[in-house]
C-alpha cells in the first residue's frame, strides 16, 4: 500500500535537509550550506550555487509593464466579494473581433450578440440574485463617490451577504441595508467617513441609515469600536492646506480634551474640526470658522462650543 504523499513530501524534505546538512562547498571547504529563496544550494562563505534544483513556478512569458502583463495573462481575475456570482461566470467581451484582433463577418456578429444578450440574462437565476446584484451595485457606486479603498469594499460586501443570510433586509430597503454596510465597514477598516458623508451619495435619508446600522450592527455582533476625532484631522486639514504642524498640535489638544473626558457624547467630526481651528490658531496658520465648518459638514456653532471646551482644557482663555 502507498504511504501519503503528505508523509512522502515530508520525507524528502527531511533527506534534503540532511544533504544539506553533510554537504560542503568544493571552492572553501564550508559547510555553511543554504537553500536561498530560489530554492538553490549555495554557499554562505564564497557564494557558489552548488546546485540548482529549482522549478519556476511562473509564467513562461515576460512583461514590462501593465498593459504588457494584461495582455499575455491567460487567467481571469481573482474571486471577489463584490459581485453577487463572485466573479466565477463567463464574461463575453464587447469587441467583435477573433483571438486574432480580425474582425467578425456579419453573420458571427450578430451570433455574439445573441449570445452576449442571453449571457447577461442567465447571470441571475432568480429575483434573489438579482437583488443581491443590486445591492453589491449600489456598494461600489458609493464606495467609488467616497473614494474608500478596495478593501472596504470587499468588506461591506460580506457584511451585506451576512445579513441577508441572516434574513436581516426583510422589511427594509436595499439601498438602506447596503449603505449601513458600507458604512460598518468603513468603521471597522478604520476608514473615517462620517454618517453625512456616506449619506450624501446614498439615495437614503441619514436617519434610516442610522437606524438599518444600529440593527444590522447588533443583529451580526459587529465589534465596532468609537470613531476616533483623530482619524479624520489629516483628511481635514490637507482640504484647508494646513501643515503638519498643524494637524500635530490638533492631534495634541484631542488627546489632552479625551483624558478629561469632554469626548464623551460629542460628534467626533465636530471635535476634529474644532481641534483644527484651534490648532490653527495657535499655529499662525488662521482659518475662520466657516472655511473649518464647510469641510467637515458642521455647523459653525458646533466649532465655536467645541472650540470654547477645548481651550479651557488646555489651559488658555
Amino acid at each position: 500500500m502507498e504511504r501519503p504523499s503528505r508523509q512522502r513530501q515530508q520525507e524528502r524534505d527531511t533527506e534534503q535537509e540532511t544533504d544539506e546538512s553533510t554537504v560542503s562547498c568544493p571552492e572553501c571547504d564550508s559547510e555553511n550550506i543554504v537553500t536561498d529563496a530560489d530554492q538553490e544550494l549555495v554557499c554562505e562563505d564564497c557564494g557558489l550555487v552548488l546546485d540548482e534544483r529549482n522549478i519556476d513556478r511562473g509564467p513562461e512569458w515576460r512583461a514590462f509593464n501593465h498593459n504588457e502583463r494584461q495582455s499575455k495573462s491567460r487567467v481571469g481575475a481573482p474571486i471577489t466579494e463584490t459581485m453577487h456570482d463572485k466573479g466565477l461566470t463567463t464574461t463575453i467581451d464587447w469587441k467583435d473581433k477573433d483571438a486574432y484582433g480580425r474582425s467578425l463577418s456579419s453573420e458571427k456578429r450578430s451570433q455574439m450578440h445573441r449570445l452576449r444578450k442571453w449571457q447577461e440574462r442567465i447571470r441571475t437565476k432568480d429575483a434573489g440574485e438579482r437583488n443581491l446584484q443590486f445591492a453589491l451595485s449600489e456598494i461600489d457606486r458609493m464606495a467609488s463617490a467616497l473614494g474608500v479603498p478596495r478593501s472596504v469594499r470587499e468588506v461591506a460586501s460580506v457584511i451585506y451577504r451576512r445579513a441577508l443570510n441572516e434574513d436581516l433586509i426583510r422589511g427594509r430597503s436595499i439601498e438602506g441595508v447596503s449603505t449601513a454596510a458600507l458604512y460598518a465597514a468603513c468603521r471597522q477598516e478604520g476608514i473615517p467617513r462620517s454618517l453625512d458623508e456616506v449619506a450624501d451619495v446614498s439615495r437614503v435619508p441619514q436617519k434610516e441609515i442610522g437606524r438599518t446600522y444600529r440593527y444590522i450592527s447588533q443583529e451580526l455582533g459587529l465589534e465596532l469600536k468609537p470613531v476616533d476625532p483623530k482619524q479624520f484631522v489629516p483628511r481635514f486639514a490637507s482640504s484647508l492646506q494646513l501643515s503638519e504642524e498643524v494637524q500635530s498640535k490638533a492631534t495634541e489638544i484631542i488627546d489632552v480634551s479625551a483624558e478629561q473626558g469632554l469626548l464623551s457624547g460629542k460628534s467626533p467630526t465636530g471635535f476634529a474640526a474644532a481641534a483644527i481651528y484651534a490648532a490653527s490658531l495657535l499655529c499662525n496658520e488662521k482659518k475662520t470658522q466657516r472655511e473649518v465648518a464647510d469641510v467637515a459638514q458642521v455647523t459653525e456653532v458646533t466649532i465655536r462650543n467645541r472650540y470654547q471646551e477645548q481651550i479651557e482644557a488646555m489651559g488658555f482663555r
